[in-house]
């Protein structure tokens, strides 16, 4: 999946741990709050755990991954990402230069937070947003 203006700045969201590392991931990021269940940390080939990117705990008790609330999932984490911008410079900054691929554990591969994530840098990059 490409995110934003260069065709192959984001390899790909992986559900964790269906995949393992392939060097063509670039830069990979957990993007999620809580540690996935059963994976070791040494196990998951990564560069950074960013907790602080991922949807609040309230949010994402609210969302439950109910694909009913993944547009308002969607603007509501869109709006938590707004107030802690530097959450997700690093990862626009990157994204401008590198592949990129975010890791999360969600068993829906299309209502998830990586996804949404993805969708809201792209969205900063056809603005123009600067890191």
């Amino acid at each position: 999946m490409n995110l934003g203006v260069s065709p192959d700045v984001v390899s790909r969201q992986l559900r964790i741990p269906d995949q393992e590392a392939d060097p063509d991931d670039g830069h990979r990021f957990l993007v999620e709050r809580l540690w996935p269940r059963g994976i070791k940390k040494e196990a998951l080939q990564m560069e950074e755990w960013l907790k602080d990117i991922a949807p609040s705990g309230a949010l994402r008790r609210w969302f439950g991954h109910d694909p009913g609330k993944w547009d308002e999932f969607r603007r509501r984490y869109a709006a938590e990402l707004d107030t802690k911008p530097e959450a997700w410079r690093l990862v626009l900054a990157m994204v401008r230069r590198d592949r990129v691929t975010l890791l999360y554990s969600a068993r829906d591969t299309k209502h998830n937070s990586a996804i949404a994530l993805r969708n809201y840098l792209r969205h900063k990059l056809q603005k123009g947003e600067r890191h």
